[in-house]
């Protein structure tokens, strides 16, 4: 398929994000946000989904990005919106059914936006710093297996999801954030080996100290014109 118009999806703890994008990502359309319903169970999910996406008229399949193991067209694993509730839960068939029969691909969020930052050169690793912390992988810019690098220890049994997550920023002021950022990136770095490290999501322009030379901050668009990129894979399961 040669899709000329993709609708993109960036499914957030704090917001839902959608746009037309063509298959290079740049944006066709306005970029939408409304709030993420809480709580916000799957049936919510797809109608608040559909009603965000009403304006766009005409596109040619559906990239979504969701911040949790997915497996095929399933959600696996929905640390925001309670797992029990979403695991097996088929989100990008009903979107597809619910959007015309459009063809749908569904991504963790964290690998949707790796797609449109990597650069196709050695091990890349992208985290995104939002409600939660996410994680993706690249090599010579294929994506791989995704890892749930958020749910492991970071410091005292403590998670890097809750470690470096947003409300770990609410409840410790943005500076002491900063300095569990800065001793979090260096673990990583010694975890993977990579060669360039991508930083986005919504707390990443809260980043107040130098960054190693082999980082930089991306925009948080990245989470929707990844959808591009996703589309572009010839081969996807």
């Amino acid at each position: 398929m040669q899709p000329k118009r993709i609708l993109a999806i960036d499914i957030g703890g704090t917001g839902l994000k959608a746009a037309i994008i063509d298959v290079w990502g740049a944006l066709l359309s306005e970029h939408r946000r409304v709030p993420t319903p809480h709580p916000c169970p799957p049936g919510l999910m797809v109608k608040t989904l559909v009603e965000l996406v009403r304006p766009f008229k005409s596109f040619d399949c559906i990239a979504i990005g969701f911040p949790g193991v997915v497996r095929g067209p399933r959600v696996v694993t929905a640390p925001h919106f309670g797992t029990d509730l979403y695991t097996g839960f088929a989100l990008a068939t009903q979107l597809s059914k619910r959007l015309g029969g459009k063809p749908a691909r569904l991504v963790n969020d964290a690998d949707m936006q790796g797609f449109a930052v990597v650069k196709g050169k050695g091990l890349e690793f992208v985290i995104t710093l939002g409600t939660g912390f996410g994680t993706a992988l690249f090599r010579e810019g294929e994506l791989m297996p995704h890892m749930e690098i958020a749910h492991m220890p970071m410091h005292g049994g403590i998670s890097f999801d809750d470690y470096l997550g947003e409300k770990s920023r609410k409840k410790f002021g943005s500076k002491k954030w900063n300095k569990r950022v800065e001793k979090a990136i260096p673990l990583l770095h010694t975890l993977l080996n990579y060669d360039r490290l991508y930083i986005g999501g919504g707390n990443a322009k809260r980043i107040d100290f130098d960054l190693p030379p082999d980082a930089r901050i991306v925009q948080n668009i990245a989470g929707l014109k990844g959808g591009a990129g996703l589309w572009r894979q010839k081969n996807w399961a």
